[in-house]
């Protein structure tokens, strides 16, 4: 079984784009399943599941491992061919003649800012902020697929942000890293905080439900080693499983009910009227790579996160320093 496999097809895509397809996948992906275990864990008629399974099989998602007789019946156990699938494809709007600039990383409102200011600028290019955590941002510029990353990323063997994951994996290419802003993370309760949570401590209780950020993001790397520091176990916090691709999506779980408390930027909170815990403050940097520094886009982002009018806007987010914003660290 491979570590790793990168789906760069449009139509292996599509065909993941089935939520039964898409949980076989995974199912497989932990160890091998037959027909029959996989109906029961489904809820689906086995002729149904045999369907999806073939489809997966046919496009080299999963493969036969071994065949048993059980109760003078042949059983067919498949697994995965990989222990993780990363997709590829990245859609953009059907404007070949303007230059695009991709942002990947880490979500920020701050960021967010930025780039619709530079599209609503209409100046000839386009530019595209796209959240998928600031680990998945890093490995998108390494291949290729965008021109900057977003990151917070802390190492506590150093007590560094994102230098030493930059170093990591791109440790042939000259980088840069310019300082977006400090900001404030904490658990983003609902207004009048009725559960009275007060740390991370109170996220095992039996009470209180927990909406999470997804593997990879710099929000959900710092809570899992924080959550490990001080020995809480997740099979203890109801709803850890329960994964939001950004910082905007953890207030809305909130303010709709749906979770009683989430890890999330002060700034979302103040948005949604919500309660804020702050709990530690952190700094996130846009990462370059120092060939793409002349690119015409990459100096437009340049140039709009050193402007005044941008600085005093951001400076005005709860939870926002922007003391530091713009520092530039040769790597």
């Amino acid at each position: 079984m491979d570590s790793l496999q990168r789906i760069q097809n449009f139509e292996l895509v599509k065909l993941l784009a089935d939520a039964r397809r898409l949980m076989i996948l995974r199912l497989l992906m932990a160890g091998p399943w037959t027909l029959s275990q996989l109906g029961l864990a489904l809820n689906e008629h086995p002729a149904q599941v045999r369907h999806h399974l073939k489809l997966l099989e046919d496009a080299g998602f999963v493969e036969l491992v071994t065949t048993r007789v059980v109760r003078g019946f042949v059983e067919k156990y498949y697994r995965a061919r990989a222990q993780a699938f990363l997709i590829q494809e990245l859609v953009l709007p059907a404007q070949v003649d303007r230059e695009a600039t991709i942002a990947m990383g880490s979500h920020d409102l701050a960021l967010e800012l930025l780039f619709q200011q530079l599209q609503d600028k209409k100046i000839g290019m386009s530019f595209f902020s796209l959240p998928v955590g600031s680990l998945d941002g890093l490995v998108a510029l390494r291949q290729g697929i965008a021109h900057l990353a977003g990151s917070h990323l802390w190492d506590p063997a150093s007590g560094e942000y994102n230098l030493p994951h930059v170093r990591y994996l791109f440790p042939d290419r000259a980088m840069v890293l310019i300082t977006l802003s400090h900001r404030q993370q904490g658990l983003i309760v609902a207004s009048g905080n009725p559960y009275r949570i007060a740390g991370l401590p109170d996220l095992i209780r039996s009470d209180v439900s927990f909406i999470n950020r997804i593997h990879g993001s710099g929000t959900r790397v710092w809570l899992d080693r924080e959550l490990a520091r001080l020995d809480l176990p997740v099979s203890q916090i109801r709803g850890y499983a329960q994964e939001v691709r950004t910082h905007s999506e953890v207030a809305q779980a909130v303010a709709s009910g749906t979770a009683d408390a989430g890890l999330g930027l002060q700034a979302v909170a103040y948005q949604r009227s919500l309660d804020f815990i702050p709990i530690f403050k952190e700094r996130y940097d846009l990462v370059i790579p120092r060939d793409l520094l002349e690119k015409p886009g990459v100096q437009q982002v340049i140039e709009r996160l050193n402007s005044p009018d941008y600085r005093r806007q951001v400076g005005k987010m709860p939870g926002y320093d922007i003391s530091h914003m713009g520092n530039v660290l040769d790597v």
